[in-house]
């Protein structure tokens, strides 16, 4: 299959140039995608591009990751409000972050990561308004989406902000003097910009290039995208999110969203995605295309042995078995869920319900217990049993309240 068959098959391509196809599937370019460090971590709305860039690679393109040190001095105009401007410390705290997480996701010979302030910062005003700034036109700019919004607001727009876009055209044009890059790809609220650069390359140099964009990812249930400025971010470092609830969240997507979500965050082919969902639809319960689309996406982004593990300890979590542990397993276990050392145990049953937050008295400890609501491993409990006295496994013991309360008990 042709490579822009496959982009569009999984709905990658929202806005393009006309010779997108060509280039895509002929000329194979150098290609560019950009993100600014305006946190010490990507997440997973930012996912979507690096995915994308991991496809192209596996297709033959080669790959710049640009790294916005000079963009993320100014800010990228969003809709609704003006970016905080970073300090000198934290933009390097964060690009160091970010170039990290390039590397761990798009590991390949065939990416190399710039960071643009090695040319935007040698720029001279004078210089920068006669050779980029006189190829733009007032009236185009205002124009953009997120310009015009901003117009449109009593928030108002700093000039700061009005000239990011002539910001990003240089990157494209520099990228393309210094290595031919041909092509540049990103969300679709970059469209503009990204034009910007298109239309600058062929004023300045007299080539045609080529800029793809895909859709945002929105979350279906509220209408929102996957980004930090809608307070859920999800995001890509183990130290922000960890890899059990980074994991879990994937596992969590909706019955809505996770065809959309196998086809544009997993590297699995189309054809095999199209039979999981076939099983998935007739089992939905079983939740296959969730468990497939968790175990994929981290695997990318945290590798395949905290993928595994994730995976095993939220079966143990909310699985019917207790599977054999190893030592990553265990420490993931014992961190995520609400755990409690042996010694904290009483020997009485029921003393020890309300330790371990199962019960919030000793009346209703032992409700839960005549009930048989308590189970250890899947056994039935009574007031007759004893904590303390039952059989650990692997110096683990997870018990039950019901479907959705447990807790880990370890030695």
């Amino acid at each position: 299959m042709k490579l822009s068959e496959d982009l569009k098959r999984r709905g990658l391509i929202h806005n393009a140039t006309e010779n997108i196809e060509k280039v895509l599937d002929e000329e194979k370019p150098v290609f560019y995608i950009g993100a600014d460090p305006t946190a010490d971590s990507l997440h997973l709305g930012n996912l979507l591009g690096l995915i994308t860039a991991k496809r192209l690679v596996n297709a033959g393109l080669k790959a710049i990751l640009l790294v916005g040190g000079g963009t993320g001095r100014i800010g990228d105009p969003k809709p609704d409000a003006e970016r905080k401007l970073l300090d000198e410390n934290t933009l390097e705290k964060n690009i160091e972050a970010i170039s990290r997480q390039y590397k761990r996701i798009v590991d390949s010979d065939s990416v190399q990561i710039v960071n643009n302030y090695e040319w935007l910062g040698k720029w001279n005003l004078i210089d920068f308004l006669r050779d980029i700034g006189k190829n733009f036109t007032v009236n185009n700019l205002i124009k953009k989406d997120a310009i015009a919004e901003r117009l449109k607001s009593d928030i108002g727009l700093s000039y700061t902000e009005f000239a990011y876009p002539l910001l990003q055209a240089t990157d494209f044009l520099e990228l393309y003097k210094r290595y031919n890059c041909k092509l540049q790809i990103g969300g679709s609220d970059q469209w503009g910009n990204i034009v910007a650069g298109v239309d600058l390359i062929r004023r300045k140099e007299g080539s045609d290039v080529a800029a793809f964009t895909f859709p945002l990812l929105i979350d279906k249930s509220s209408g929102k995208k996957f980004g930090k400025s809608e307070g859920n971010a999800i995001w890509l470092s183990a130290e922000k999110t960890s890899p059990y609830t980074f994991y879990q969240a994937l596992l969590n997507s909706s019955d809505k969203m996770v065809e959309e979500l196998l086809l544009k965050l997993t590297l699995l082919d189309v054809d095999e995605i199209n039979k999981i969902l076939k099983e998935w639809e007739k089992a939905p319960h079983e939740r296959l295309a969730q468990k497939t689309l968790a175990f994929e996406v981290t695997k990318i982004v945290h590798g395949e042995n905290a993928a595994r593990a994730a995976e095993k300890v939220s079966e143990i979590l909310f699985g019917k078995e207790f599977k054999k542990l190893g030592k990553d397993e265990k420490e993931m276990l014992i961190k995520e869920a609400p755990s409690f050392s042996a010694e904290q145990l009483s020997g009485d049953i029921v003393e020890d319900l309300i330790t371990l937050s199962l019960a919030s008295s000793k009346r209703e400890a032992r409700e839960f217990l005549e009930n048989s609501s308590i189970k250890a491993f899947g056994k039935k409990l009574g007031p007759e049993d004893s904590l303390t006295e039952l059989d650990f496994i692997d110096d683990i013991l997870v018990l039950k309240r019901g479907k959705k309360k447990t807790v880990v008990i370890y030695k």
